[in-house]
C-alpha cells in the first residue's frame, strides 16, 4: 500500500516538474517581450498626444451647429474598438476587458472592431457583429493596420451605420498593475475652455473642414498607441501569471517531496518492524 503511494507521488511530481518547465519557459519569454514591448509603447505615444492636441485645438475653434465628428448623435447603435489578447494564459487580462464591454453595452444595439484573436472569439460567442475580422494579431498590428482601422470607422460612422464610437483597451500603469479604459473617439468631446486669454489661431482651410481631414490620422495614432499600450499590458500580465504559477508549482513540489519522505520513512519503518517480529519467532 505504501509502495502504490510513493509510486503515484513519484508520478506527480514528475507531472508538476514538467508543468513548471513550461510555465518557467513562458515567464523569461514574456520578460524578454517585455523590454520590447515598453518601448514601443513609450515611442507611441507623443504622435497620439500631439494630433490630439491638434485635434482639440480645432474642435474648440469650430463654429457652433452640427460640426463631423463633434456634433453627439441619438445612440442607436454604438461600436467598440476592442483590443484584448492573441492568447491566453495572461491571468485575468482578457476577461477585465471583456466585463468592461459588458458593463457599458447595457441595451444599446452594438457592434466591434475586435483586435486580437480572443477579442474576435468573444464577438462570435456573444453574437457581436463585427465590422472587420483583419486584425487577428495585436503582436502583429502595424500603423498600416490601424490607419485601415481608423477607415473603416469613420466610414461607417459617416454612412450612419454607427452613432458612436468607443475604445476598450488597457493601460499598462506598472508591472503589477494594468487597467482597462474605456474611451469615447468619436464623437470627439470638445474640451472645456480655459480660463483667462485664449490663444488665436488662424487655419486655413476653416477648422470644420480641417478637423474632418485629419480625424483619420488622429483615429489611427490613437488606436496604434491603445494597440501598444494592450499588448505591453498582455506581456506583463502573462509574465505575471506564470512567475505566479511557476511558483505555486514549486511550493506543491516540495510538499509532494515531503508526502513521499514521509511515506518512504513509514515503509522502511514497516519493513524492519516485519523483519523484527520475524526475528522474534
Amino acid at each position: 500500500m505504501a509502495g502504490a503511494s510513493m509510486k503515484d507521488i513519484k508520478l506527480r511530481i514528475r507531472s508538476v516538474e514538467s508543468t513548471m518547465q513550461i510555465t518557467k519557459a513562458m515567464q523569461l519569454v514574456a520578460s524578454s517581450k517585455l523590454r520590447r514591448a515598453r518601448e514601443r509603447m513609450e515611442s507611441s505615444r507623443p504622435y497620439a498626444r500631439v494630433s490630439r492636441e491638434a485635434v482639440m485645438a480645432a474642435v474648440s475653434s469650430c463654429r457652433e451647429g452640427s460640426v463631423p465628428y463633434v456634433t453627439p448623435r441619438e445612440v442607436k447603435r454604438r461600436c467598440y474598438v476592442i483590443i484584448a489578447g492573441d492568447r491566453g494564459l495572461a491571468g485575468g487580462y482578457n476577461s477585465n476587458v471583456f466585463k468592461a464591454v459588458q458593463a457599458h453595452r447595457g441595451d444599446v444595439d452594438c457592434c466591434a472592431m475586435p483586435v486580437g484573436r480572443k477579442a474576435q472569439e468573444f464577438c462570435h460567442h456573444r453574437g457581436i457583429p463585427a465590422l472587420a475580422d483583419d486584425f487577428e494579431r495585436v503582436e502583429g498590428t502595424t500603423v498600416g493596420s490601424c490607419f485601415r482601422m481608423a477607415y473603416l470607422l469613420l466610414g461607417a460612422y459617416d454612412r450612419g451605420e454607427v452613432d458612436e464610437i468607443v475604445l476598450v483597451y488597457t493601460d499598462l500603469v506598472n508591472m503589477m498593475n494594468q487597467e482597462v479604459h474605456l474611451e469615447r473617439l468619436v464623437p470627439v468631446e470638445a474640451p472645456e475652455k480655459p480660463d483667462g486669454r485664449a490663444v488665436s489661431t488662424v487655419y486655413e482651410p476653416e477648422p470644420d473642414e480641417l478637423l474632418g481631414r485629419v480625424m483619420p490620422d488622429f483615429l489611427a495614432g490613437r488606436l496604434y498607441s491603445a494597440v501598444c499600450d494592450s499588448y505591453a499590458s498582455e506581456v506583463a500580465s502573462r509574465r505575471n501569471a506564470m512567475d505566479s504559477a511557476t511558483k505555486n508549482a514549486d511550493a506543491m513540489i516540495s510538499d509532494l517531496r515531503l508526502k513521499y519522505n514521509r511515506a518512504r520513512q513509514g515503509a522502511i519503518t514497516q519493513e524492519i518492524t516485519e523483519i523484527v517480529a520475524g526475528a522474534e519467532k
